[in-house]
C-alpha cells in the first residue's frame, strides 16, 4: 500500500473520533493541527519525541472522564500530561494515541488551614500552593527544582521530591486523598481528608504510578506550619568526598536538616556564569548547602554543630543566613543548576539514581572514572542527605551516535547505584527512559506482580502504554524506533 493511501485511511478513521471529542469537550479543547501538536511531542526529556495524533485539554473531572471513556470505547492508547517538565519521558506520547493535558485544570478548590489541608486540581503549579497559604503561616513541603513551573498532577504521577525531602518526605507523604478517573472512565475517590484511613493505602499505590493507573483530577494535600526559625548554611570543600563525609557526620550526630545539597565544581561555575549569585566560591571542589528549621533555640544549636562538623571535614569558609532574602540567594544557584548546565554544553542527559549515604563517596569516584573513560563531562548536583544523585552528562546531540553513547553511560551510572544498594530513581520516575533497567532492581516475579496491579486498574493497557515496565526492546532501541517512526512528522489533518 502506498504511503498516501495509508495517510488517507488514517484520516478517515480519525475524523469521526475527533468530532466525538469536540462534542464532549468543545472544539477549543481539541488540538489536531500538525503545527500545534508539535508543542506536545516530548516532555523535559527532549531526546525522546513522538507527535500525538490528538491532544485534548479538559477543564473538569467530568471532561477528563468523557475523554478517557472515548479512548476506551475506540481502544485508543492515551497519555496524561501536566506541565511537561518531567525528565524521564513519562509524558511522551504514543503513536496514534491521545494526549490528555491537564494544564487548564488549575484551580485551588478549597483551603482549610485549620485542618492543614487544601484541595487542588492537577494543573496547579507547585509553588502556587505555598503562595496560597503563606500569609496564614503555612507552606507545602515538596519543592522540586522546577517548582515554579511543574504541576501538582505531574508531582503525583512521579512522586516528586525536592530539596526538603530529607526531613519532610516526597509527594506521597503529603497526599491525603485523590479523585481519580480510572482507565475505563470511572470516577473514584482514593483516601480522604484525614491522614489515616482503614483498608489498603490506595493513595500510596496511585502516587508514583506514572499515569498507568488513571488520572488524578482533584488532590487533597497536607500543608505544614511555617517553622519558627530557618537557617541556611553554605560550606565549601576541597572535593566532593570531603563534602560527603560532612553529610554523613551530620546525620550520625543525630541532626536531621530540612535539606542537604551538594554541587561539584563544574556545576558551581555553570551556576555562577548564569545566575551570578556571588555566594559560590568558584575554586571550591564542592559546596554543601544545609537548611535547618524548627524552634529557634534548636536551629541555633544545630547550625553551630553543623558548622563545626564541616570545619572538621575540611571546609575553608562557612556562610549562614537566617533572613528570607539571603536564604533565597543561597538556594538560587542550586535551584537553577539544571538550567545552568545548558551553558556548558549543547545538550545534557540527567540521571536520577539513589545510593546509601555511606556509599556516596565511592559511587561519585566511580562516576568520575566513568566520565574519564567515556570522554563525556559529568556535572554532579544531588540531594546529599538521602543519596539522590543527579549526574548531568554533557554531550552534543548533533553528533551522530553520541546520544546512544550517553544513554549507555547513564545506564552504567544506574548499575553502579543498584550495586551500591540503591535505586534507579529517586524522584524523576521511570517513564520511557529507564523502564529497561527495572530488571536490575526487581526479579521477574516482582515485575509480574506489579503488572497484576496495573492490569487491575488498566486491563486494556491503554493508559500510558510502554512506560514504567520493560518492553522487549532496550531503551536505546525504543528511542531509535520512536525517532524513526514511519509517520513521525507527517501531517495527518
Amino acid at each position: 500500500m502506498l504511503l498516501k493511501d495509508l495517510l488517507v485511511g488514517r484520516r478517515d478513521r480519525w475524523q469521526p473520533i475527533i468530532r466525538e471529542f469536540e462534542r464532549a469537550l468543545g472544539k477549543a479543547s481539541v488540538i489536531r493541527r500538525r503545527d500545534e501538536l508539535l508543542t506536545y511531542e516530548c516532555d523535559g526529556l527532549a531526546a525522546y519525541r513522538q507527535r500525538p495524533a490528538l491532544v485534548v485539554l479538559p477543564r473538569t473531572t467530568e471532561e477528563v472522564a468523557a475523554a478517557v471513556r472515548l479512548c476506551d470505547q475506540h481502544d485508543l492508547p492515551w497519555v496524561a500530561r501536566g506541565a511537561g517538565t518531567g525528565l524521564s519521558g513519562g509524558a511522551l506520547p504514543v503513536e496514534d494515541g491521545v494526549l490528555i493535558v491537564t494544564a487548564k485544570m488549575k484551580r485551588i478548590l478549597h483551603v482549610d488551614c485549620e485542618n492543614q489541608r487544601l484541595v487542588v486540581q492537577p494543573g496547579v503549579i507547585n509553588n502556587w500552593v505555598t503562595q496560597a497559604v503563606s500569609d496564614r503561616g503555612f507552606y507545602y513541603a515538596p519543592d522540586p527544582s522546577s517548582q515554579s513551573v511543574c504541576s501538582i498532577g505531574g508531582n503525583v504521577a512521579e512522586n516528586s521530591g525536592g530539596v526538603h525531602c530529607l526531613k519532610y518526605g516526597v509527594t506521597t507523604n503529603h497526599v491525603l486523598g485523590l479523585k481519580v478517573v480510572t482507565p475505563d472512565g470511572t470516577v473514584v475517590e482514593l483516601g480522604g481528608a484525614v491522614p489515616e484511613q482503614p483498608g489498603y493505602d490506595l493513595p500510596g499505590l496511585f502516587v508514583g504510578s506514572e499515569g498507568t493507573l488513571g488520572i488524578a483530577t482533584e488532590i487533597t494535600l497536607r500543608i505544614l506550619k511555617t517553622p519558627e526559625a530557618i537557617c541556611v548554611l553554605l560550606a565549601d570543600f576541597p572535593d566532593i568526598e570531603a563534602a560527603g563525609n560532612a553529610v554523613m557526620a551530620t546525620i550520625a550526630a543525630g541532626i536531621v536538616p530540612a535539606g542537604m545539597e551538594i554541587m561539584d565544581n563544574l556545576s558551581i561555575n555553570a551556576v555562577e556564569d548564569i545566575v551570578a549569585t556571588g555566594c559560590y566560591p568558584r575554586d571550591a571542589g564542592a559546596i554543601l548547602l544545609v537548611e535547618l528549621d524548627g524552634i529557634a533555640i534548636e536551629v541555633t544549636e544545630n547550625i553551630a554543630k553543623v558548622a563545626a562538623i564541616c570545619r572538621q571535614n575540611g571546609s575553608r569558609e562557612i556562610t549562614t543566613a537566617t533572613d528570607a532574602e539571603t536564604r533565597l540567594k543561597l538556594w538560587k544557584g542550586r535551584k537553577a543548576a539544571f538550567a545552568a548546565a545548558g551553558h556548558l554544553s549543547p545538550d545534557y542527559f540527567v540521571q536520577d539514581g539513589v545510593v546509601p549515604r555511606t556509599q556516596l563517596a565511592r559511587v561519585l569516584r566511580e562516576i568520575e572514572a566513568l566520565s574519564e573513560r567515556s570522554g563525556f563531562r559529568i556535572a554532579n548536583v544531588f540531594h546529599a542527605g538521602d543519596g539522590n544523585l543527579h549526574p548531568l552528562i554533557l554531550y552534543n546531540g548533533s553528533v551522530p551516535g553520541e546520544f546512544a553513547q550517553v544513554e549507555a553511560v547513564g545506564g552504567e551510572i544506574l548499575r553502579l547505584c543498584v550495586e551500591a544498594g540503591g535505586s534507579i530513581s529517586g524522584e524523576h520516575g521511570i517513564g520511557a527512559d529507564k523502564n529497561c533497567y527495572m530488571p536490575q532492581m526487581f526479579s521477574a516475579t516482582d515485575l509480574e506482580t506489579m503488572q497484576y496491579v496495573r492490569a487491575a486498574f488498566n486491563p486494556k493497557g491503554l493508559a500510558n502504554p510502554g512506560k514504567l515496565f520493560p518492553t522487549p526492546r532496550t531503551c536505546g532501541e525504543a528511542a531509535n524506533a520512536q525517532k524513526s517512526a514511519q509517520f513521525k512528522g507527517v501531517a495527518l489533518f
